[in-house]
């Protein structure tokens, strides 16, 4: 069968449910890992949407270690844990078999919360050998802001074919820059066709990229949905439609203390 295009290069992720031992112990007491079969991937770029500890992050974390990544984030390459607590999502990556159509092998794991460590190691790989720095843009991501540092590593180090992991990239990036990001995407796919991005976000500027397709993880399962029907949509739609009117709905629920 000949390799479309726009074929997502993985197309599916199926949890192997006879290689879960306890299945009462995080990660299988998530809601949605524990009811998880298998997820189909529809394009290229794929969101994971959910409330904080709904499961998004467990998952993409878990794709991540099976594909070789560090863990607290970077490439195959990456060879650096400052916590034990990463090791946490082991037994659902074993548990997982991932499908491709082509298996792409180079890619990168940008995880948020432990940006600031996976710079300092780049730091720390530089004084061993000059050229660390090279695919980073030649510049230590600490000597610029945490957007730039981001955008400088996405422009540099993502620049070429491979499957890619993105947990909250909104994290470091203002409303301007998540729109930089959206067309830095947008390049990336446009010129490759062998790229694929996996996303959890929290931003709806971020969900709205066009021809994507929405996971969302709130509920007991993961379900497809549009992206009006994303809660980030619908939370922000609603506020700015009328904040003033959104505020006083809001505050008059909240208990008097």
């Amino acid at each position: 069968m000949p390799i479309l295009k726009n074929q997502p290069r993985l197309r599916q992720i199926t949890l192997l449910r006879d290689r879960v031992a306890e299945w009462g112990s995080y990660p299988f007491s998530v809601p949605v890992v524990r009811n998880l079969t298998e997820i189909s991937f529809g394009s290229r770029v794929c969101f994971f949407v959910g409330e904080n500890g709904s499961g998004k992050s467990t998952l993409l974390e878990a794709i991540a270690e099976h594909v070789g990544f560090n863990r607290e984030g970077g490439g195959r390459n990456f060879l650096r844990e400052t916590t034990n607590s990463v090791r946490s999502t082991s037994p659902l990556s074993r548990a997982l078999r991932l499908s491709w159509s082509k298996k792409l092998t180079q890619g990168f794991f940008l995880r948020a919360e432990s940006f600031f460590n996976m710079a300092t190691y780049l730091d720390e790989l530089q004084k061993e050998d000059p050229q660390t720095l090279a695919s980073y843009g030649g510049k230590s991501l600490h000597e610029q802001s945490h957007g730039q540092s981001f955008l400088a590593l996405l422009e540099n180090r993502f620049s070429r074919q491979g499957f890619y992991l993105l947990d909250e990239p909104e994290a470091a990036l203002s409303p301007q820059r998540q729109l930089s990001f959206l067309l830095l995407l947008h390049n990336f796919l446009k010129e490759n066709a062998d790229v694929q991005f996996i996303i959890a976000t929290h931003s709806p500027i971020i969900l709205a990229y066009p021809d994507s397709q929405i996971l969302s993880f709130d509920g007991d399962q993961v379900t497809q949905i549009p992206y009006e029907e994303s809660a980030p949509y619908g939370i922000v739609h609603g506020f700015l439609q009328n904040p003033k009117n959104y505020l006083r709905h809001l505050f008059a629920e909240l208990p008097f203390e």
